[in-house]
């Protein structure tokens, strides 16, 4: 493995980005105002904070004031003063007939929403923190024509039942028109277990594809050809295991590793944070994320090794804010990681992706993924010194918003899941999984996953919203809420930071608690009535219309145990024994991880078996009680 390296100090990497080289002025050798300005900036960068913890912004380089200002003094002055007198008198007087149904009105973050919002509260907007799509720091989209160019690929969650059920599936919504395979995995699989292991019955194939060994794998892409799909694949625990397979199979179809285009989850950091699917400890699951970076980035230039996962995190009952910071907070521990390894952070950065949740604050959500994209520019190319600018873009998959959806009057949540969609695609993400309308009560049908794939081609199609770049860009509300969840995610990442950073923070269950604290407000403002859902505790139905559900036979589990039983009679024992060995050194040593895991697969040594190496090496990992 390569020497361990310190990461770059804000100081230096904000110096090394100056647009030009410092120089000295040829008139009397005194120094330019550009190296004027760069000694400035460095002095700043270094005042910030020691080691990278430093506020990114303050490092960046500094421009004359006047320039960058969006609105001139007399402007705002005489906004201000309109807005006032209309306060007094127009607002005044008819809240004095009919008060405002709150006293105050916040978004679901608790951020505040004043009464109105004009040019004279964006007093001090800089131009360059909005700029332009496809540049710098990326608030309006990382590229310059957005859906005008290429539309984001529309994505359905597909897994169930055997391999077989699930490329049926595959190959249904395929000829539906989705654009990439996005996998789901059975619970057994999530955790390293195989369909033969007691800890898997009741469980095989009903949360997803069951999947034991490379057979299974075979079986599920089995007449689709890997190169001309991207797949997304979403497992974290055993993720070597599940990107090992897919690259066999790829190699089986004469489709080699460099070919091959996707994403793997592969994000530890919010298994403890929020999901709770793990096998080992954070430290030596995080070393084995950063061996898959580290191999993907060498051999794998099309595929994303890691997505980093903000969607769990508001699931498990996050706000917006706290899923912006503890998902950006986990990026940046996975780059420290990389960069204390020694790998130049270009070298990696650029197949970094991330994944959101799409909850019902329709500008709350579209202002989250605008301040996300600004937040991680400004952290890559100031923090952490990258140069390509590649590398400070914020790549994005969004998915709605699961645990919005109700089974009470369970069409409603056709209505959430279109309100959603149209916030990501406002918001700017690349790809997006919209959710179906009985997934409250078990994996999805065909007719209900086809009115989900269809809201997408709708708003792509119909709505218009494809023709035109960050269309809400200068909205005094949406520009608002923009920077004020920035800053109070930043206060988040801040505070990580002077834990020791994201992987200590999660062993003390510092982002534990925080959403455990929002997930009990939330719930306390449904139960007492101050925060309406549709159908659950407010404009209720006697009787909710009966809908058709997937159901998944027992005599899943029973063909899978077979198969499972074939693969182990038919191959060389010895080669997996060999093979297992060679993982379980790597595991006690430092050689990636990578290698030695596509070598057992191959051998058809089971997901299971080598996930048991982890734990024989590393022990199961059990988490204590956080209050």
């Amino acid at each position: 493995m390569p020497a361990r390296t310190a990461p770059k100090t804000v100081a230096r990497s904000a110096a090394s980005q100056s647009p030009k080289k410092a120089s000295v002025s040829k008139k009397g050798g005194k120094p330019s105002k550009l190296a004027k300005a760069a000694k400035k900036v460095a002095q700043v960068a270094k005042k910030a904070g020691k080691a990278g913890k430093a506020l990114v912004k303050k490092a960046a380089p500094k421009k004359k004031a006047a320039a960058l200002k969006h609105y001139d003094a007399a402007s705002v002055k005489a906004a201000a003063k309109q807005a006032e007198k209309w306060a007094k008198d127009e607002l005044a007087q008819v809240t004095a007939k009919m008060p405002l149904r709150r006293k105050q009105f916040t978004t679901d973050s608790g951020i505040p929403i004043p009464d109105v919002l004009t040019l004279a509260d964006r007093k001090d907007e800089q131009a360059d923190r909005i700029g332009l799509p496809g540049q710098f720091p990326f608030t309006r989209g990382p590229q310059p024509t957005m859906y005008r160019g290429r539309l984001w690929t529309m994505r359905q969650f597909a897994g169930f039942g055997t391999p077989a059920d699930t490329n049926k599936r595959f190959k249904y919504l395929i000829s539906h028109g989705m654009t990439g395979l996005s996998t789901a995995f059975d619970m057994p699989a999530l955790m390293g277990y195989d369909a033969d292991h007691s800890m898997s019955r009741g469980e095989v194939g009903k949360e997803g594809v069951a999947i034991s060994s490379l057979r299974d794998f075979e079986i599920l892409f089995d007449g689709i050809q890997l190169d001309k799909v991207t797949t997304s694949m979403t497992i974290n625990a055993s993720a070597v295991v599940a990107l090992c397979m897919y690259i066999a199979v790829g190699e089986k179809q004469g489709v080699p590793m460099a070919k091959l285009a996707g994403t793997i989850q592969n994000d530890m950091l919010k298994e403890y944070i929020a999901q709770k699917e793990w096998i080992v400890a954070p430290r030596p699951a995080v070393r084995i994320v950063t061996d898959m970076i580290e191999f993907c980035t060498k051999h794998m230039p099309k595929w994303y090794p890691v997505s980093i996962s903000g969607y769990h995190i508001r699931e498990a009952g996050a706000t917006a804010v706290q899923e912006l910071a503890f998902t950006l907070a986990d990026g940046i521990g996975y780059v420290e990681e990389c960069v204390k390894r020694g790998m130049d952070v270009d070298s990696f950065a650029p197949q970094l992706s991330f994944f959101w949740d799409v909850h019902n604050d329709f500008f709350e959500e579209i202002a989250k993924f605008r301040a996300a994209r600004r937040i991680w520019a400004n952290v890559m190319r100031y923090r952490f010194g990258a140069k390509n600018p590649r590398s400070w873009q914020l790549k994005t998959h969004a998915q709605t918003a699961g645990v919005s959806l109700t089974a009470q009057q369970p069409y409603n949540n056709v209505v959430r899941t279109a309100l959603q969609a149209m916030a990501a695609v406002l918001g700017g993400t690349q790809s997006l999984h919209t959710n179906s309308l009985d997934e409250t009560y078990a994996l999805p049908t065909e007719e209900s996953v086809t009115i989900a794939l269809r809201t997408q081609q709708l708003i792509a199609h119909e709505s218009g919203v494809d023709r035109v770049v960050d269309p809400l860009a200068g909205s005094y509300y949406v520009e608002y809420l923009t920077d004020e969840t920035e800053k109070r995610a930043m206060e988040y990442i801040r505070r990580i930071d002077e834990m020791g950073g994201i992987i200590r923070a999660v062993e003390e269950q510092y982002p534990q608690k925080e959403i455990g604290e929002s997930a009990y407000r939330f719930q306390r403002e449904v139960e007492q009535g101050d925060r309406l859902i549709v159908g659950l505790n407010a404009f209720k139905a006697d009787k909710d219309a009966p809908i058709e559900l997937l159901h998944i036979d027992d005599k899943v589990a029973e063909e899978q145990k077979a198969r499972l039983a074939q693969v182990k009679a038919e191959r060389n024992n010895e080669a997996v024994q060999a093979a297992l060995a060679k993982v379980e050194a790597a595991a006690r040593g430092t050689d990636n991880m990578v290698p030695p895991v596509l070598e057992a697969v191959k051998a058809y040594a089971t997901l299971g078996e080598i996930c048991d190496v982890f734990r024989k090496v590393w022990g199961a990992y059990r988490e204590g009680g956080a209050f």
